[in-house]
């Protein structure tokens, strides 16, 4: 029978004898289908001594798991880590001190970017892993013991998969490149997101004629603040489509939401203070094509001499906006930027 952690007992005799581990494989499972916030689940963590499980909706004091997790000299080993670190942050209010994501180092290594925690562990272990509980609902109790049991998988394999991949970048002298990557993923602004951000990401914002921008942002910025205190996802209390639809007048408040609305403006004062580009969904025309293909001939070329997949330098949605005169993508930062002007 698979053991659970589930008791505060358990929990400590469970961290005690793993006081001197520092490189630890960690995963979540999470739920966040009808929440703005993902709901944590379970915590499971791989060391040289053991593989656990542990049941967070079951232990009210998980300080002692954090004062782990969060140590200077601990290291996570995570296979595309942000969600991971995400559920974790929004219960312990901090950040992984180290972090090697797997899922980066392999794309390093010229595997594709979104490569499968899977597909690595029948690269690298030779053992071929069934996503049979990919949609579980992990709040369900009591779990049943082949789910913890495929739970415990996603970490089984993390830290002799790191040990591969470690070798291989340090060979090819991406290390650098990798502790760049993963820094992004350490900056909390990545998960307490500015509503600059979240305005930008509306799907045909930047479509939407340039008057409507600032009534846009304000509703924007309400549907947000309701969707955190409701713990709703956002698209739950208002979808894009009606947002923009509201922001241009096709369609009218009522007397008593126009009110609320109102009223969180004007206590928030909530005001868009930047415009938001609305030329990179235009057509290219001949001539930006013609940059665009030589542009993109260069950066399969350089992808080719340093073993890299051409997309992880920069998307072709990314190099549209270079063209167009962003600075602001990948390809103007780092490591990229520098193969970038030194392959000129």
């Amino acid at each position: 029978m698979t053991v659970l952690i589930e008791t505060q007992e358990q929990l400590q005799s469970y961290l005690d004898p793993i006081k001197s581990e520092h490189y630890l494989g960690i995963d979540t499972e999470f739920r966040r289908i009808d929440t703005y916030y993902p709901k944590l689940c379970l915590v499971q963590i791989s060391t040289t001594k053991s593989v656990e499980c542990i049941d967070v909706l079951s232990i009210s004091d998980l300080g002692p798991l954090f004062q782990k997790l969060y140590k200077e000299e601990t290291v996570w080993i995570a296979h595309s880590a942000r969600q991971d670190i995400e559920a974790l942050y929004l219960l312990s209010g901090q950040l992984p001190k180290n972090l090697f994501d797997t899922q980066i180092a392999a794309s390093l290594l010229n595997l594709p970017l979104q490569v499968s925690y899977q597909a690595l562990t029948e690269k690298f272990e030779g053992i071929l892993l069934e996503k049979a509980h990919a949609r579980f609902d992990w709040t369900r109790r009591p779990l049943p013991d082949e789910v913890v049991e495929y739970a415990l998988n996603d970490v089984r394999y993390l830290l002799p998969i790191y040990e591969k991949l470690l070798f291989k970048i340090n060979n090819a002298n991406k290390l650098d490149w990798l502790n760049e990557e993963t820094s992004v993923l350490l900056d909390p602004t990545l998960y307490d997101i500015p509503i600059e951000k979240v305005f930008q990401k509306i799907k045909g914002i930047s479509r939407l004629n340039s008057k409507y921008h600032a009534l846009a942002f304000q509703i924007c910025a309400w549907r947000e603040d309701s969707a955190k205190r409701k713990n709703k996802p956002r698209k739950w209390i208002m979808s894009d489509e009606n947002l923009l639809d509201y922001a241009c007048n096709k369609l009218a408040f009522s007397s008593k939401r126009e009110k609320i609305l109102n009223n969180f403006i004007d206590s928030n004062n909530i005001a868009l203070k930047s415009k938001i580009p609305i030329n990179n969904h235009k057509p290219l025309n001949n001539s930006e094509k013609n940059t665009k293909n030589q542009l993109q001939e260069r950066i399969n070329n350089i992808a080719t001499a340093y073993n890299l997949p051409p997309e992880l330098m920069i998307t072709s949605k990314s190099l549209t906006k270079y063209i167009r005169g962003d600075s602001n993508v990948s390809l103007c930062r780092g490591w990229r930027a520098k193969l970038f002007s030194k392959e000129n």
